[in-house]
């Protein structure tokens, strides 16, 4: 029989941000088994025909960074797939909408005047890259996943993620982020609190990273309104919907 452990080809990391998404995923996993490891609970098994290692992130980058070297120095994974929920900030970026990032930032990043705000230190570099090649199939199954009822004009959108250790949830402070990197030059579409840790991590090791984000609210307000509804009807929705579409177009 096959496991993760036998099949010819590293394994796909799919990380998730809410155990909503991670749950309905597990329900599909052929010869499913929980591994202990670092604190976490990982699922390892055969999804689409394909090895996944399946685990929650948890919330903020520390923590996010601690899943992301688990992943990669202890089981080995070949890719690690980011799916969750963020805010919206970008103009054109609306609840029910999907963001697949192409790069990342630190919004909260600020070593000055020993280096430019927003430059991660000793590293030269502001942004860090998605994977082209597999951000490209992870966008594509997001265009390829439709849309849920309750969102039928819901959009694909693809460009910069922000990340910070800060739940973004007031009009004023989530325009103040966005002028302030407007101001630098990045133009962010969306906010959460992992991705760009985890793309730090990826570059580090050489690790293919993709991620995609249901936007759940437009980072001010009303970000808390019926976040647990919108969670199990429509980003677990989506999050499957899409990592059904990517797997196939996967190759070793």
């Amino acid at each position: 029989m096959t496991s993760v452990d036998t099949f010819p080809q590293a394994p796909t990391a799919i990380l998730s941000a809410l155990a909503e998404e991670q749950s309905g995923l597990i329900d599909l996993l052929e010869n499913a088994r929980r591994v202990k490891h670092a604190g976490r609970e990982f699922w390892l098994g055969i999804l689409h025909g394909h090895p996944v290692v399946l685990v929650l992130a948890r919330i903020g980058k520390v923590a996010a960074t601690t899943t992301a070297v688990a992943l990669i120095e202890h089981f080995k994974v070949g890719r690690i797939i980011f799916t969750g929920v963020a805010g919206g900030l970008g103009e054109s970026v609306n609840v029910g909408d999907v963001v697949v990032a192409d790069s990342f930032v630190q919004h909260d990043m600020d070593a000055s005047p020993l280096f430019p705000r927003y430059e991660v230190p000793l590293y030269g570099r502001t942004v860090f890259e998605s994977n082209a090649a597999l951000t490209a199939l992870l966008h594509a199954a997001a265009l390829a996943a439709g849309t849920v009822p309750a969102y039928p004009s819901a959009r694909v959108h693809r460009g910069l993620m922000i990340s910070g250790d800060r739940f973004v949830c007031g009009a004023q402070e989530a325009a103040g982020i966005r002028a302030g990197l407007m101001a630098a030059g990045h133009t962010p579409l969306a906010v959460e609190m992992e991705g760009a840790a985890v793309a730090q991590v990826c570059h580090d090791y050489g690790v293919a990273f993709a991620s995609v984000r249901t936007i759940s609210d437009r980072a001010d307000d009303t970000a808390h309104v019926d976040f647990p509804a919108f969670v199990a009807e429509v980003a677990s929705v989506y999050a499957r919907a899409i990592v059904e579409k990517l797997l196939p177009e996967i190759s070793a």
